[in-house]
């Protein structure tokens, strides 16, 4: 009989010849380790199934997490491989979502390449990078499949003799032998130095090299679509892309993260930031070499140099026969850092050191200028802008660090603040919300902090708040606020929330007092996440933007932003909607919120910026970037937005220049076509398709929340899926529970997300889905005869189903039953997997009709890429839940060596599962 793998090779071609090889050299590395009856059972090449004896049970859930991730490098490599290509044979336009197939698109639409070209300096995309548990493999293991993947690209170049794929080969069994000995997972919770150290891995060597390849694509594309190549010859002119960060920042249920860890957060990404510009000085410094005397200079030129050499008190040869060699050179001494003993640098300020990057900038823009009057043009537009647009990007700082904090968490600081400083008063507020909030409102008015020193506060919370927002402010005295993002609130409830963060901002004295009252230097930003909270938005922004402290705040940063109009953010959550009312309620509630948000925002003469919380998985808010472009609402589309990326999506997606440089170019490019779109008219509401929706979302919510309310829910959840043993991994250094209460609604969205994921019922990206579209076809037909017209017309509809269609695809009934069979009471088992099995039937038939015909002829590749993991995941599967039991059994027998050895099989069976599936939480 062919084996599954040999069939999908016929099928689908060389990314599975690449995953063949890839195996057969692992399963050489394990003989040469002396393990033969484990490389007899590496999955999909050969006739033996794993056989877990108890003895090899850590090694052959090693050996299988390894095979997982050797089957997700070669489908990443083929999809990089596909995409070259289908551009070499079809064109740039050919690949959907990149710059060439933007370009088309535009132009078929009659919009003129030079409203395009205005447009492209006006579009700002900020993707942030965070710290959420989800990448549950070790930063030194990821750094060796980065390798793996670099080795596996450069066996595809055709210029390579046999003798030299040999060696290609030998280094690609050297890192399986690495691999093999390092345990992939966390036996002890990572430092926040650790989770620090793999984002600053992206920030500092891949976001940087991939920037100006980026830059090269968009020029590229340009000139391919026929456009005059003169609109895009400066990089001046390009969008806008900045990167935040959380790691260090996000505080929501994380106590690890104290004033200190974020003060050495933004030390040690400002030291990495002039590493790397000292490297880009250097290069340029050697090109421009060039020999010319002062007349070729212009006098604004030698004036500044001149004013550079008074204030070092150095002294160059007037007849120097580099000077702008010599003129880089009085720059690089103005960084703010010494060379150290070792040959690496320190942070070093003087008097003469520059402040923030925007000195440095404007002193790169004269030697521009000169070099253009010069006549060394190219040097000028092409070298020296690179430099300036790798400032514009990373400046001193790499990425802007946010503050996170929970809602709750500064309500009760602020109600110790002032139990601190006022107890009397805190009396008459203390239990009345009306009065505490009102209360606050008349606070604002002045900008006297509660108390003198912090050293009188008993209370934590209140101190913790206090200090790190002194850390901040020392931070912005000494440099800049560039460094900084915004004071994020999660789980914002009301405008309260916000104001709440102004007091603080004052009792640290971070904030300013002009004549028009009150000033905080940074945003203050509302999180949005539950259905209800979403729901409550538009009048909690309303209120927060009508406040005089928000006027004043807003138009400072668009003064030191210089910014042509003010611009408000606004954090909205799929994760939380998601766990809260399933996919249909989330998405509808989040894409109503943010057409409501935005019109509140124009009613206050304000810009909003969406940054939209989404995760790895489809419950979480995952989908491709250009289609998930496609289907936000056109109308708030103005060129700006930010996005998470989170745990192992930051893996998946930015490992490596290219695939980096292609995730950017979907987010950007599409950012930039919606945003045309939306000045350009070019479409309108369809008032039947958001009934429709409206429809959708409230009958799905109802059947969701009805499911999960059931008395019987929580005792099935606790024990048919691993969600124990997930509050017990070390994969984040951030808590699974918020406040550590054993309630649904504490437990994150991420550990929830992963529980389903591992037991492969995923019930929170369909479930409701069938039953609701069930009731509409039957209740009101033609609402769903538009439905079925809108799948192949609307992308929001079209985004939506093929999500759920995704997820319904690496569901599996039969994994369902074997976790369900491990709930103990049969009524409780019977009830909810009943329930679940029956909204799943009825789900999968309801699509099938939506979307024409089963997953396997529209999805060819997804479909065959799921079939070979599910046959491998099947005896992974099966061992999880016999260790489940047997370990839930020893927790009652008080034996802690055996509980914690048992719980690290459980763990990696964990990895290898999430290894498999693609994603965690």
């Amino acid at each position: 009989m062919e084996h599954l793998l040999e069939e999908v090779k016929k099928r689908i071609g060389k990314p599975y010849s690449d995953l063949e090889f890839l195996l057969e050299c692992f399963s050489e590395v394990l003989r040469e380790n002396n393990e033969p009856e484990l490389a007899a059972q590496v999955p999909w090449i050969l006739e033996r199934g794993p056989v877990f004896d108890g003895k090899n049970t850590e090694k052959l859930l090693h050996l299988f997490s390894i095979s997982f991730q050797l089957l997700n490098l070669a489908e990443v490599n083929g999809a990089v491989q596909n995409r070259r290509a289908i551009q070499e044979k079809d064109g740039l336009e050919s690949v959907s979502g990149m710059w060439g197939n933007v370009f088309n698109d535009l132009k078929t639409k009659g919009i003129g390449e030079k409203v395009i070209a205005e447009t492209l300096s006006q579009i700002h995309a900020e993707p942030v990078l965070t710290a959420h548990p989800t990448e549950a493999k070790r930063p030194v293991v990821l750094a060796l499949y980065r390798q793996l993947y670099l080795l596996l690209v450069k066996r595809e170049n055709s210029m390579y003799t046999s003798y030299e794929k040999e060696e290609i080969k030998h280094d690609i069994k050297q890192i399986l032998h690495k691999l093999w000995f390092i345990g992939e997972i966390f036996l002890e919770k990572p430092a926040v130095e650790s989770e620090l150290e793999n984002v600053l891995y992206y920030f500092y060597k891949v976001f940087p090299e991939m920037l100006h390849y980026l830059d090269y694509k968009l020029r590229q594309s340009w000139e391919k679509a026929g456009f005059n190549p003169v609109w895009v010859e400066d990089t001046e002119n390009f969008p806008t892309i900045t990167f935040g960060n959380w790691v260090g920042g996000d505080r929501d249920g994380h106590p690890l993260v104290t004033s200190g860890v974020t003060a050495t957060t933004l030390r040690i990404f400002r030291l990495h930031a002039f590493l790397l510009l000292k490297s880009m000085l250097d290069e340029l410094s050697d090109k421009l070499s060039i020999y010319c005397s002062s007349d070729c200079l212009s006098a604004r030129f030698k004036k500044r140099m001149k004013k550079l050499q008074k204030e070092q008190n150095v002294t160059l040869e007037n007849n120097s026969n580099e000077p702008f060699k010599a003129y880089l050179y009085l720059i690089k001494q103005k960084l703010p850092v010494a060379e150290t003993a070792a040959g690496g640098i320190e942070l070093q300020d003087t008097p003469v050191s520059y402040k923030n990057s925007g000195e440095l900038i404007e002193d790169l823009l004269f030697l521009k200028d000169a070099l253009k009057e010069y006549g060394a043009r190219s040097l000028a537009v092409y070298d020296v802008q690179k430099v300036l647009r790798h400032l514009k990007v990373f400046g001193f700082h790499l990425a802007r660090l946010d503050i996170r904090q929970n809602s709750k968490f500064y309500e009760e600081a602020l109600r110790d603040l002032i139990k601190a400083s006022l107890p009397v008063k805190y009396k008459t507020l203390s239990s009345d919300k009306k009065s505490f909030g009102q209360f606050i409102k008349d606070e604002l008015g002045h900008n006297r902090p509660f108390i003198s020193s912090i050293d009188f506060l008993d209370s934590k919370k209140a101190k913790e708040v206090v200090q790190s927002f002194q850390t901040l402010g020392a931070h912005i005295h000494k440099y800049s606020e560039r460094a900084l993002g915004s004071f994020i609130v999660s789980m914002t409830r009301n405008a309260t929330d916000l104001f709440t963060v102004y007091l603080f901002v004052r009792e640290a004295g971070l904030s300013h007092f002009t004549n028009g009252g009150l000033v905080c230097p940074l945003p203050v930003v509302p999180l949005f996440e539950t259905i209800d909270d979403l729901k409550r938005s538009p009048k909690v922004l309303d209120e927060f933007l009508s406040h005089p402290v928000t006027r004043n705040s807003l138009e400072y940063i668009k003064e030191y932003k210089n910014l042509p109009e003010p611009v408000q953010d606004v954090m909205i959550g799929y994760s939380d909607s998601n766990k809260d009312g399933g996919i249909l309620a989330s998405i509808w509630y989040l894409y109503d919120a943010q057409v409501k948000l935005y019109e509140v925002a124009r009613k206050h003469g304000v810009q909003l910026r969406f940054f939209h919380g989404k995760g790895g998985t489809i419950s979480r808010g995952a989908g491709p970037t250009h289609w998930f472009m496609k289907s936000l609402p056109v109308s708030t589309m103005n060129g700006l937005i930010r996005m998470t990326e989170q745990g192992e999506t930051i893996e998946r997606k930015y490992t490596n220049k290219v695939n980096a440089a292609y995730n950017m170019e979907l987010l950007v490019a599409g950012l930039t076509r919606q945003t045309l779109l939306n000045r350009a008219n070019k479409v309108t509401i369809n008032h039947q398709r958001n009934e429709l929706f409206d429809y959708l979302a409230r009958e799905s919510y109802r059947a969701f929340k009805k499911f999960t309310g059931l008395p019987s829910f929580i005792a099935f959840y606790e024990q048919a899926t691993p969600i124990d043993a997930i509050e017990s991994s070390k994969i984040g250094s951030r808590p699974a529970r918020r406040t550590g209460k054993r309630t649904l609604a504490d437990l994150r969205a991420i550990p929830w997300v992963f529980s389903w994921t591992q037991s492969r019922m995923h019930i929170s990206s369909w479930y409701g889905v069938g039953s609701t579209l069930h009731k509409m076809q039957n209740e009101q037909p033609e609402k769903y005869d538009l439905l079925k017209k809108l799948v192949k017309a609307d992308d929001f509809v079209r985004y939506v189903l093929t999500n759920i269609d995704t997820s319904l695809a690496a569901t599996d009934e039969d994994i369902m039953r074997l976790y369900a069979s491990l709930v103990e009471n049969t009524k409780i088992r019977n009830e909810i997997l009943g329930l679940l099995l029956d909204e799943l039937a009825l789900t999968r038939k309801t699509m099938v009709d939506l979307l024409g015909s089963p997953i396997k002829e529209r999805r060819r590749n997804h479909y065959f890429s799921t079939q070979l993991r599910a046959e491998a995941l099947l005896p992974l599967h099966k061992q999880q839940v016999n260790l489940l039991k047997i370990w839930r059994k020893t927790q009652k027998t008080g034996n802690r060596e055996r509980q914690n050895q048992l719980l690290n099989d459980l763990l990696r069976s964990i990895n290898a599962i999430a290894n498999a599936m693609g994603t965690t939480g």
